[in-house]
């Protein structure tokens, strides 16, 4: 008895220290789930090395587009990711438990509505009675409305077909739909590989912001680890607006879209991190304004817990 004993105090011993030191290694060596959009943030981190040294692990999940990478938030799939500031907009108003962590700007003329190199449609104002292609909740939705409400077009006198990109470019190319509301990489592709004209873009409509959003539990648990990347992509997309060519070179290995066309995307975007603060609240609140008045969200929403400023010293 006196033996059987020892052993089994030795294996609860042996036990409990293996689970200690495999608890220590779950702490020390975290993974962080991050979403991104046709790899983009990946790139960018990529080619400015700022992807060595990370001391945890990244799970990386890429999307065609920032609705399915909201909902993968929502879900509580993935900790962090990069979305616009519409899609943004329509994840919170949908109940997602997200916050936005960290804030870009670029310009506008990266958002456009495409039509075929002989399409009829030569302005905004042709735009009536014709069906229009986008991704539902994203930045082209919001482009969308906004250009047709500066056009005093009504939602009701066009058709809005809701897709993701890849389907929206076949739609276009076949005559299904006559434009496509979009954004880059989608919009350079258009115009440099298959002739597609832009009618509108996002100059004095779009705020260009975007931001990497995070998810609540992630916040609260993972509050170290999403300092610490939020802080390696800022340092990225400062590095990469004076090296466009060697981000355009990395990210296409990474993704497989011709160079030319991202060296097109990085040089027009002029993406810059900035901070979180009342001005960049503002403006979310008057993106989401617009979605109210064209009935697409039902109720008055305030955008302001949508953001957490406790990771703006980037």
């Amino acid at each position: 008895m006196k033996r059987r004993s020892l052993l089994l105090i030795g294996a609860l011993t042996t036990f409990t220290a293996f689970s200690a030191f495999h608890s220590l290694a779950s702490v020390a060596d975290p993974v962080l789930k991050v979403g991104d959009q046709q790899l983009q943030t990946r790139g960018i981190l990529e080619a400015s090395g700022q992807l060595k040294d990370v001391p945890y692990k990244i799970e990386w999940f890429n999307f065609p587009a920032a609705q399915p990478l909201g909902e993968a938030l929502n879900a509580g799939a993935i900790d962090v990711g990069g979305l616009g500031d519409a899609p943004l907009i329509f994840a919170y108003a949908a109940g997602a438990r997200v916050r936005a962590v960290a804030a870009t700007r670029s310009q506008p003329v990266d958002l456009a509505i495409l039509v075929p190199a002989g399409s009829s449609i030569k302005s905004a104002a042709d735009l009536k009675g014709k069906r229009i292609a986008t991704t539902r909740g994203s930045i082209g939705h919001f482009l969308a409305i906004a250009t047709l409400e500066r056009a005093g077009i009504k939602l009701s006198d066009v058709t809005l077909e809701f897709m993701q990109p890849a389907d929206a470019k076949s739609a276009l190319e076949s005559g299904n739909v006559d434009a496509w509301s979009t954004w880059d990489p989608y919009v350079a592709l258009g115009e440099l590989r298959d002739n597609n004209r832009s009618v509108a873009n996002g100059v004095g409509l779009s705020s260009g912001l975007s931001f990497q959003a995070a998810t609540d539990e992630s916040i609260k648990t993972k509050r170290v680890q999403i300092d610490d990347f939020l802080r390696r992509v800022a340092a990225g997309q400062r590095w990469a607006l004076s090296h466009p060519d060697e981000v355009a070179t990395i990210q296409s290995r990474v993704t497989h879209l011709p160079a030319d066309v991202l060296k097109v995307v990085y040089q027009r975007a002029q993406l810059k991190p900035i901070a979180i603060d009342s001005a960049v609240i503002a403006e979310q609140q008057r993106t989401a304004d617009l979605y109210v008045r064209a009935g697409v969200i039902k109720t008055t929403l305030d955008v302001t817990p949508s953001f957490d400023t406790q990771f703006t010293a980037h």
